[in-house]
């Protein structure tokens, strides 16, 4: 790599005064208060809204990975979502259909607490891999030519699903939540809302440590101009694949509890326009060059469409988002981050220039 390729992607943060570390320290401090507030209140529909709006900022942070940081739009965040869940599915069929088997038995014996995160570990592993060799395959497309590749892989993985009748098929599959879990008094959807609460965590800690770092600095030059960085050496493929990969991973995390919280899973559920649709929208909203963006826009807008759900209709949830979705493009293409930020920008620059 040139010299001119290395200064490109130093560390953007080196006088950074919180590290790594300490903000995932901070961040699970922040989880652990979350849960608390809940808790005491012990609202069960605060667990069941809770989970949902927290797996769309696993999904919005995922997707920001490869469509913010890199410039490349992901239509096809419902099929790794997707592919998580069905992970699950796959297990769960397992234990039950060959429950006699020594597979099936070492299954059955695994607690439902241990065995779901088990899965969600499987998933990000599978989902991880398939996100690396659809990268392979299809990052070699660029703008809309990958978002149509991405959105046929949806197409393609959710035609094998509807006609495997292993996993349930067209008919779907059922999946028997527990309803105590040992440690914690809400249950097992409490302990899903917990698991997805540290699921939070840790795509929020992936995401801004990839952006103050070596690989961060990356992504932007392709994003800028994928062009110019090649011509500066920058190994441009290698780090479209990672991003593929690691934001693939994520997606399948975030659907792999999804069984559980369901109950019962079909393609059309699994496969829902709405993660497709609130994966892209949720960082737009926010803003899609910061790690903070996505969690911003997934909050407002997961909060917004669980109260319009209970209040209103849950037909209403995808045209809130668009509606909500070309506002924001209109009034601030950047987001809400990037809008504040480019305020204090002109407001620092206007102040420099009076005193001046």
């Amino acid at each position: 790599m040139t010299s001119v390729a290395k200064a490109s992607i130093e560390p953007r943060a080196k006088g950074d005064p919180v590290g790594n570390g300490v903000f995932a320290a901070l961040t699970l401090a922040v989880a652990v208060l979350f849960y608390a507030v809940i808790a005491v209140i012990g609202s069960e529909y605060l667990y069941f809204a809770g989970y949902v709006v927290l797996q769309f900022v696993v999904l919005a942070t995922a997707w920001n990975i490869l469509g913010g940081y890199c410039g490349y739009v992901n239509f096809g965040s419902a099929a790794f979502f997707a592919m998580g869940a069905y992970t699950t599915i796959c297990i769960t069929t397992i234990a039950s259909e060959y429950a006699k088997s020594a597979v099936g038995a070492a299954i059955g014996a695994v607690p439902p607490g241990v065995l779901v995160v088990l899965m969600v570990v499987l998933a990000g592993i599978i989902s991880g891999l398939v996100g690396l060799g659809m990268g392979y395959l299809t990052l070699r497309l660029r703008g809309v030519f990958f978002s149509i590749a991405t959105l046929a892989l949806s197409v393609v993985l959710q035609t094998l699903v509807v006609n495997w009748d292993f996993v349930g098929g067209s008919r779907g599959a059922y999946v028997i939540r527990p309803n105590e879990f040992p440690l914690l008094p809400g249950g097992f959807i409490a302990y899903l809302f917990v698991l997805m609460l540290l699921l939070v965590v840790v795509a929020l800690c992936v995401s801004r440590g990839i952006e103050r770092s070596r690989l961060g600095f990356g992504f932007a030059a392709i994003r800028d101009d994928e062009m110019a960085a090649e011509a500066a050496g920058v190994p441009t493929l290698r780090l479209k694949l990672i991003a593929t990969t690691i934001s693939g991973a994520l997606m399948g995390m975030a659907g792999a509890p999804f069984p559980y919280y369901i109950g019962y899973l079909q393609p059309q559920s699994a496969f829902g326009l709405e993660y497709a649709v609130n994966a892209i929208a949720m960082p737009m909203v926010g803003g899609t060059q910061s790690w903070i963006g996505p969690l911003v826009g997934a909050v407002l807008l997961g909060s917004f469409q669980q109260w319009a759900t209970v209040t209103i209709s849950s037909v209403l949830n995808l045209l809130i988002v668009g509606l909500l979705l070309i506002f924001f493009v209109i009034v601030a293409p950047n987001g809400i981050t990037g809008f504040f930020r480019d305020l204090i920008y002109r407001r620092r620059r206007s102040g420099g220039g009076s005193g001046s």
